[in-house]
């Protein structure tokens, strides 16, 4: 497990905006249809806003009609972490990231069924893109 999830709240505050605090620090949601990666469909990363891990390739988002990011898998499950969220008198499953354990979004059953039948409903203000060509110069 990371160190990053024993920071100080004070390095999130100074870190992230405050919209973004709120969504990955404190559980938030961003407004449907109001996220600018909502209509990314470059090729590309998308990674964690608060320490850069990898998180969903464009490769698995796909248009759900939500309103919010939508992927059928992670680049990698172990990139990921589940929970049972009770919430707002709900029963849903929260997904985090792995290594600093900043909150994503919500995981559902109704995915394409030609895929994993899994929808990754994610937050925009909890990502990064970075675009393909960005990502091949990195590995050079």
């Amino acid at each position: 497990m990371s160190d990053m999830r024993n920071l100080p709240e004070s390095y999130w505050k100074e870190k992230l905006t405050p919209e973004q605090y709120k969504v990955v620090r404190q559980k938030g949601t961003e407004r449907a249809f109001s996220g600018a990666l909502y209509y990314n469909h470059d090729e590309g990363m998308y990674e964690c806003v608060a320490c850069g891990h990898a998180l969903f390739s464009s490769d698995a988002k796909f248009e759900s009609g939500t309103g919010w990011p939508s992927f059928d898998r992670p680049v990698d499950r172990e990139n990921v972490e589940l929970h049972e969220d009770k919430s707002f008198f709900m029963r849903r499953t929260e997904v985090t990231c792995k290594n600093c354990g900043a909150h994503l979004g919500h995981v559902f059953d109704d995915g394409p069924s030609e895929t994993t039948g899994e929808r990754y409903c994610i937050n925009s203000l909890s990502l990064n893109f970075k675009p393909k060509a960005q990502e091949e110069s990195k590995q050079k």
